[in-house]
């Protein structure tokens, strides 16, 4: 995550929000009260939400279009960060991973994901961060897989009966574990790595359980 959080406080005007989306290129701006709790995430879309026609410029249509959208029409009539937000904000803890942060911005269509510690803000992963995380190198990957996958299954790695190799990001697993269930188990955690194309499993097993 990027610990230095451009923020906005929810009486920020809406003209402020967009000077700062532009000068600092981002496209969102998580909406933070004075305590740090984070109130909700403003966007682009939402101060784009002004230049759509409202109900008494656009005609019968733009009527229509504002009666089966209450939300947009309130977005539209707001002039501050705290009233054009979107709230509650979708957030994730520090200790969350990044598939499971991948996960939640492809279901729900979002680019950043305030990151918070007991409801306060304490830094922002985004698109870009993930995948930067999935173009690390080789050696990068194969230190990761050791290190946190050996966490959860540290008779594997730790004692050295399996071999970690990773070329452009393909993943070879060889050696012997103890049981079968294990080896049908370790190719899918390597899998989750960030920056794991593929898992090629020549593991064998002592055990058929």
């Amino acid at each position: 995550m990027t610990r230095e959080v451009a923020t906005v406080a929810p009486g920020t005007s809406l003209k402020d929000v967009a000077r700062e989306l532009i000068e600092r290129r981002i496209s969102g701006l998580p909406v933070v009260a004075d305590d740090g709790q984070v109130l909700g995430v403003v966007s682009e879309a939402d101060v784009l939400a002004k230049e759509r026609p409202q109900p008494e410029d656009g005609g019968a249509l733009a009527r229509l279009v504002h009666r089966s959208d209450p939300a947009a029409a309130n977005k539209g009539a707001a002039r501050t960060a705290g009233e054009a937000m979107t709230s509650p904000a979708i957030t994730i803890e520090p200790y969350w991973t990044i598939p499971s942060a991948a996960q939640i911005m492809l279901e729900r269509g979002i680019n950043r994901l305030p990151v918070v510690h007991q409801g306060r803000l304490v830094g922002i992963v985004t698109r870009a961060d993930l995948v930067r995380a999935f173009a690390r190198t080789d050696e990068e990957i194969v230190s990761e897989i050791r290190d946190q996958v050996a966490l959860q299954e540290a008779m594997w790695l730790a004692n050295g009966t399996v071999d970690v190799e990773v070329r452009g990001g393909e993943a070879t697993l060889a050696g012997t574990v103890r049981r079968r269930t294990e080896a049908d188990v370790l190719p899918k955690l390597v899998a989750r790595v960030p920056g794991v194309v593929s898992v090629r499993s020549e593991l064998t097993w002592a055990e058929d359980d």
